[in-house]
């Protein structure tokens, strides 16, 4: 959410910052309802105050025998009390209609973001890892992953589209993914491993910017809870209204949960396969920082992601993503592509994102700086490390072999309890 304090002080700069994003102009309409609720306000204070000088001057003028004007400041305080009302609910509407319009408004880039309408403004900041040569002409997963045990037909049956059961050797590969991604972030990265809840309120979802705007990109249960569409939203609404110790940041915060995404404005995208689904797990990453670091934060959450794909043998590119490109409620963003044979192509795996105070402000997560009186919003980031069924997909176009059968990577052999390939 913006400071309309930041607004008010330079509406243009704020403009500026939107136009990069393809975003309308707001400040004027924006400062046009402040203006009236501040009008307001003042207005109601006004009135309080000459209520209680009148309500003081009645007993005054009751003590000096004067009824005329006492009787007078009686009517002028009952008109007073009958005005405010219709006032303040006034202010109240506006208060929450200023809200409303700081929280659909998307965060504005940071300066060294490029400009860009989409993807094509992407730029490619790093390439590692050779590229497999295959002796044959490599598959894409979907033609070999079904006789290895990831079963489509059965999630579509239980389920329906975007949907997919994994049995055997693949859903112990997808499991040791998992874990060894966990295990990897706590040991190497230093994240503090958590099991945060996957059902939360409206608060949590609000917080972290994905309500109200994409309400129906998530699955609300039947009792007014939300499903999380990635561990970012539990993580991060953990210091909901806190007042962190300085000493405590940074915070460095891993999880590995099942995520849920109802992909409304996916429609006909990745159908195919096990790389966009409805369900799906995701080691998450999300670090609470001051201000003055979270630049510094950024490169080395995008490192902490990268770091699973080297020990995993993947190819991949680092892309900074574009004005146009960016996530709601991201003022930077690195993403993670890696390189999928059977496709030809290099596919998203990790988004790590700055959102600077952003999520901060909308939640009142805070902290005092060391020896000050004030606080001050803490920035928050929030990145995948990685999304696991896509790593799933990465490995076994990858290691595919001329049989169909999948080697296992060797980082992944502690978990495969002695399985190292998985055989059609």
């Amino acid at each position: 959410m913006h400071d309309i304090r930041l607004i008010r002080d330079d509406p243009a700069a704020f403009d500026a910052g939107l136009a990069r994003r393809g975003a309308k102009p707001t400040a004027n309409a924006l400062l046009a309802i402040d203006e009236e609720r501040r009008a307001l306000t003042t207005r109601l204070q006004e009135m309080q105050s000459r209520r209680n000088e009148a309500s003081k001057a009645i007993g005054a003028a009751m003590g000096k025998g004067d009824k005329d004007t006492a009787e007078a400041l009686k009517a002028e305080v009952a008109q007073i009390k009958a005005e405010m009302p219709e006032i303040e609910e006034r202010e109240r509407e506006l208060g929450e209609k200023l809200r409303h319009e700081l929280a659909i408004i998307p965060n504005l880039p940071a300066e060294d973001v490029p400009d860009g309408a989409d993807e094509e403004g992407n730029v490619e900041v790093a390439v590692w890892g050779e590229k497999p040569v295959f002796d044959f002409e490599p598959k894409e997963h979907a033609d070999i992953a079904p006789a290895l045990g990831m079963d489509f037909e059965t999630g579509a049956l239980l389920s329906g589209a975007r949907f997919t059961f994994l049995r055997g050797g693949m859903a112990r590969l997808h499991r040791a993914l998992g874990q060894f991604m966990l295990d990897h972030q706590v040991s190497a990265n230093g994240y503090t491993e958590c099991a945060p809840p996957v059902l939360v309120k409206d608060d949590a979802m609000y917080g972290t910017d994905k309500l109200p705007k994409f309400a129906e990109d998530s699955f609300r249960t039947t009792d007014n809870r939300w499903l999380i569409p990635t561990a970012e939203v539990s993580l991060t609404a953990s210091v909901m209204g806190e007042i962190l110790d300085d000493a405590a940041l940074p915070i460095r915060l891993t999880a590995l949960t099942p995520c849920f995404r109802s992909e409304a404005g996916a429609a006909g995208r990745d159908t195919r396969g096990f790389i966009r689904q409805h369900q799906f797990e995701k080691c998450e990453l999300v670090s609470i920082t001051r201000p003055e670091e979270s630049e510094a934060e950024h490169e080395r959450m995008t490192r902490a992601a990268q770091s699973v794909l080297e020990a995993l043998g993947l190819p991949y590119r680092t892309m900074l993503l574009c004005t146009g490109d960016m996530g709601f409620g991201a003022k930077k963003t690195y993403d993670l592509e890696v390189w999928l044979p059977g496709q030809g192509a290099y596919r998203e795996i990790s988004s790590c994102s700055n959102t600077g105070d952003f999520q901060a402000r909308r939640m009142n997560a805070r902290y005092r700086p060391e020896g000050a009186k004030k606080t001050e919003f803490v920035h928050t980031l929030n990145g995948s490390g990685l999304a696991v069924g896509r790593t799933l997909v990465a490995v076994i176009e990858n290691y595919q072999q001329a049989d169909g059968s999948v080697i296992i990577p060797p980082a992944l052999a502690p978990y495969m309890g002695g399985i190292e390939r998985l055989e059609p």
